[in-house]
């Protein structure tokens, strides 16, 4: 600020001393000199504080920035992921389900073997029944048509009757010829009985005796193919 003399009396005026005035002008013209330069200071400090803050933001950015990148990383690593593992919980899922419908099917598969192989045997053994049923009736009609092959003795008998040895009025006697018998009507006399019993059926019994069910039927007075247990059942003649 220019300082301004102090105004006095036209009689105390006194002319200022020289001396003063020239340290008066060289203090302002130090004042003048030191502030650009102080000025220039403040400002380049302001200016370092200014940059320095923003050296520290830009780090704060960059390391703010760098984290969000690595956080979008692990999220898309950590959907992939995720994806994959649903992929493979439907893959497996798929192949379970695959596996129980292949168990059914397999499961099906071995009942009808099995029922097979019970039909297979229950064949089997009815065809083993009926060979035996059949070697039994042919050695029974080998022993029955065995007396039948035996010749008899023959019998003489007279073709001419000696009329000259009876007494006169008295005719000849002719010999009687025995009745023969007839053989079947014999076997018709004794038939063949059979009890029933528990799980057995008209049918089988008829495949056991090697008769037909029809005659089974016939024999015994049977409307239907309905039987009992205990109940006694004509099953041939002997």
């Amino acid at each position: 600020m220019d300082r301004q003399p102090v105004s006095t009396p036209c009689c105390e005026r006194e002319t200022p001393s020289r001396p003063s005035e020239e340290v008066y002008m060289k203090g302002e013209n130090c004042v003048n000199k030191l502030m650009p330069k102080s000025i220039c200071r403040i400002v380049t400090i302001i200016c370092g504080g200014l940059l320095l803050s923003g050296c520290v933001m830009a780090e704060k950015y960059d390391a703010e920035k760098a984290r969000s990148l690595n956080f979008q990383r692990l999220l898309a690593q950590e959907e992939k992921r995720t994806g994959e593992l649903d992929s493979e919980a439907k893959r497996s899922k798929n192949e379970l389900m695959e596996y129980e419908a292949r168990n059914r099917e397999l499961t099906a598969q071995l009942q009808a073997s099995r029922d097979q192989l019970a039909r297979v045997q229950e064949e089997a053994e009815a065809m083993k029944e009926s060979a035996l049923l059949e070697r039994k009736a042919k050695a029974d009609m080998k022993r029955a048509l065995r007396p039948m092959r035996k010749t008899l003795p023959a019998e003489t008998s007279p073709d001419t009757v000696d009329l000259s040895a009876s007494p006169p009025g008295i005719a000849p006697e002719v010999p009687a010829v025995p009745e023969q018998t007839d053989p079947s009507l014999g076997s018709m006399r004794s038939p063949t009985v059979h009890v029933v019993k528990p799980g057995e059926t008209l049918y089988r019994i008829s495949r056991r005796y090697g008769v037909a069910v029809d005659k089974v039927r016939k024999w015994n007075k049977l409307p239907d193919d309905i039987i009992e247990v205990g109940q006694k059942l004509i099953v041939g003649q002997e």
